[in-house]
């Protein structure tokens, strides 16, 4: 399980790196979801890993509710496009 926990902070900074290069900020919006989602799973791992369930809503709120914003800033960032094109 450690071995796993490993792994997934490795793949971590696939995210980032797209975030570093990209420069259309819809790549770098979708990065971040990828960096807030694993981040989650890593918590609810460490959760079961450690037999707390306290830090396991904390990664079930961040997985239901985290992206959420994410996505409100990505319709008003589309939105604010669409008002600069007309």
């Amino acid at each position: 399980m450690t071995a796993f926990l490993i792994i997934m902070l490795l793949i971590l900074g696939i995210p980032l790196y797209a975030a570093w290069k990209g420069e259309h900020i819809w790549s770098k919006m979708l990065a971040f979801a990828s960096i807030a989602t694993k981040t989650a799973i890593m918590i609810l791992l460490v959760s079961v890993q450690r037999d707390d369930w306290m830090i396991g809503i904390v990664g079930v709120i961040i997985l239901s509710v985290g992206n959420g914003a994410l996505m409100l800033l990505a319709q008003l960032l589309r939105r604010l496009r669409d008002v600069a094109n007309l």
